[in-house]
């Protein structure tokens, strides 16, 4: 005899208990009672012929088969998430939400002022922005409109090229008063650089003769915003994007020495394309991002 599928009500308090760590913290996030995550988990577990999880003074602890069921509720908490978004306007309608992600340092600092243009011209629609330099799954509607430093490879995803984004040593105008402009290559390694700590970004710039490694970091920091929070601040000398510098008046140190470019895309699933606040939202996007790329030649 077939055994029926549980329900999402019972991986939803699954993954809770699994990012909460308790059946009262689970209870909490999702505004139901404790007695009733005890009874998803229980449900859930002789529905699977699994036990998930072992009670510690620590709290609830995850047996290894509930960890290996953690991607697939995730994935199933997109698409719930996917589906409320879809069904929250009409596909004809300026109105509902529209989830965007793109990298730290484009959607933290680039990304604000376009969103707020966007909103001013479309009041009704709610903007939901993921910062990650993870690429979100769009086929699986992690989010609804990604902004790509890669050219998508997907045939389902309907892409647009935004123009190339340039990036360069730079550092603030206090710093170089202080220290002095390196003139070359082995001046540079001599200057404090910032950049990361344990994941490297890149590991070689073109132009470069040498590996790029943590060693040659005085500040180190695996968020590209901490970084370039430490760069504007006066710290030392760091890579960035040609457009955050001239907005943010810092100076170009050994221009030209190195090449190192992002193609930079737009992209959604193909079949948000008659979603008018998807579309509205995706071709505003297409149109700020050019100004805004375009600004680092201007």
């Amino acid at each position: 005899m077939k055994r029926a599928q549980p329900g999402w009500e019972l991986y939803r308090s699954f993954l809770a208990v699994i990012r909460e760590g308790s059946l009262s913290g689970a209870a909490r996030a999702l505004s139901l009672t404790q007695p009733t995550i005890g009874r998803h988990i229980d449900a859930l577990e002789a529905a699977l012929g699994v036990s998930l999880f072992t009670r510690s003074q620590a709290g609830l602890i995850a047996s290894e088969g509930a960890r290996s069921l953690v991607p697939y509720a995730e994935a199933m908490a997109s698409a719930a998430d996917a589906l409320q978004r879809a069904a929250s306007g009409e596909a004809e309608d300026d109105r509902g939400a529209v989830r965007v992600t793109a990298s730290e340092m484009i959607g933290g600092e680039v990304l604000p002022s376009v969103l707020t243009a966007f909103r001013e011209a479309h009041p009704r629609v709610v903007v939901e922005l993921v910062l990650s330099n993870r690429a979100e799954d769009l086929l699986r509607r992690e989010a609804d409109i990604a902004v790509r430093m890669v050219r998508p490879s997907q045939s389902a995803l309907f892409a647009r090229k935004v123009g190339v984004i340039h990036l360069g040593f730079h550092a603030h105008p206090r710093y170089l008063k202080a220290h002095g402009t390196p003139k070359t290559m082995a001046e540079l390694r001599e200057h404090p650089l910032i950049g990361f700590d344990k994941t490297p970004s890149v590991r070689r710039l073109d132009g470069l003769n040498f590996p790029i490694s943590r060693d040659l970091f005085a500040f180190r920091c695996d968020s590209d915003v901490g970084q370039y929070a430490a760069l504007r601040a006066g710290f030392g000398i760091g890579v960035c994007q040609r457009g955050l510098a001239r907005r943010d008046k810092l100076l170009p140190v050994l221009p030209g020495s190195f090449n190192f470019a992002l193609e930079t895309w737009v992209v959604m699933h193909e079949d948000l394309k008659s979603s008018r606040r998807m579309r509205l939202m995706f071709d505003h996007l297409v149109e700020q991002l050019r100004v805004y790329i375009a600004s680092e030649e201007s």
